[in-house]
């Protein structure tokens, strides 16, 4: 992604990743992925199978003139060019994510668009920047009239591919969209990548702040969006076993509710399949508090329990089938 700059100094980089189940009948494979993503004509999709399917989009630029988001309320303004992309996995999860950092200070005056323009994904204040602030109030879960709002760009395109033409909007179940929004800001001299903070709200905001090291902020963008990705397949089956009713239910009921989590969501729990190897450790922090993997294998096993239990009438009687 063209916005986190290791060529341009930055104090704060801000984003949202939007992320929804394609509404599609099957997986897309990859040429028809790549369609999908094709965002712009200069600039091809990238397409990766292993470790598994994977999509990835150009970047597109939207240009903005308005005020930061602070948590002290004073009136930051800037101006530049937000950054946005999409990524499909595994042909099923689709994602759309917006991004941008900014630099210690900028230019009292406003500067032509081709000044903008050359450093895509950079938003310049006016005069210095107050990171911290801004880095606290665009984690807030609202926004002031008149503030960048990259969620709503991320939401656009999302939206936007999601109504696609190649797409039979038959989506084989049903999920709800999840939003992570995340800062980082740098860490100090000396000092690895960590995470300051992870919070889960219930209307699908989870918000991350990260410290980064210098150089590592092109991998951010990355990292956050396998985070989300993750995050929302565990949201997602945790919906599906809840409906399911299993344990409490009839038993070929729950596995016929939960048919859809092994054919389409199980084989995509891949943390850190992409994630930059220096950024790697923030994974292993998630994994002990809250326990992403943990708590995805033990739903997992519970799914697998109920599939054998099944299985075993079945031998008994092959009249009887699980549709």
């Amino acid at each position: 992604m063209a916005a986190p700059g290791d060529a341009v100094e930055w104090v704060v980089m801000c984003g949202e990743v939007r992320t929804a189940l394609l509404q599609h009948a099957q997986s897309l494979p990859g040429a028809a992925a790549a369609d999908l993503l094709q965002l712009r004509g200069d600039e091809r999709v990238l397409i990766s199978e292993r470790p598994n399917a994977y999509a990835l989009s150009p970047d597109v630029l939207t240009g903005v003139d308005c005020r930061l988001p602070t948590s002290s309320g004073a009136k930051v303004r800037g101006v530049g060019t937000v950054a946005a992309r999409a990524v499909l996995t595994g042909g099923r999860v689709l994602q759309a994510g917006a991004v941008f950092h900014s630099p210690p200070s900028g230019p009292g005056q406003r500067q032509p668009w081709g000044h903008y323009l050359a450093r895509p994904g950079v938003v310049e204040p006016f005069g210095k920047l107050s990171e911290r602030s801004v880095a606290e109030g665009f984690l807030l879960p609202d926004r002031r009239p008149g503030e960048l709002d990259v969620g709503a760009i991320s939401e656009r395109l999302l939206s936007r591919l999601l109504r696609h033409q190649l797409l039979d909007q038959r989506a084989p179940f049903k999920s709800r969209r999840t939003r992570l929004r995340w800062v980082a800001l740098l860490a100090p001299d000396g000092e690895g990548p960590s995470i300051e903070r992870f919070t889960l709200a219930e209307d699908g905001l989870r918000t991350v702040e990260l410290r980064l090291p210098a150089g590592t902020g092109s991998a951010a963008a990355s990292l956050c969006e396998d985070l989300a990705l993750h995050d929302w397949l565990l949201t997602t089956l945790v919906g599906m076993v809840e409906r399911s009713r299993l344990g409490s239910a009839d038993g070929r009921d729950a596995v016929t509710a939960l048919r859809p989590a092994v054919d389409h969501l199980l084989h995509l729990w891949m943390p850190k399949a992409r994630a930059d190897r220096a950024l790697g450790p923030l994974w292993e922090v998630l994994e002990r508090e809250p326990g992403f993997t943990r708590q995805w294998q033990t739903l997992v096993q519970r799914i697998r329990d109920q599939l054998a239990l099944q299985a075993i009438p079945l031998r008994r009687d092959p009249a009887l089938t699980i549709s």
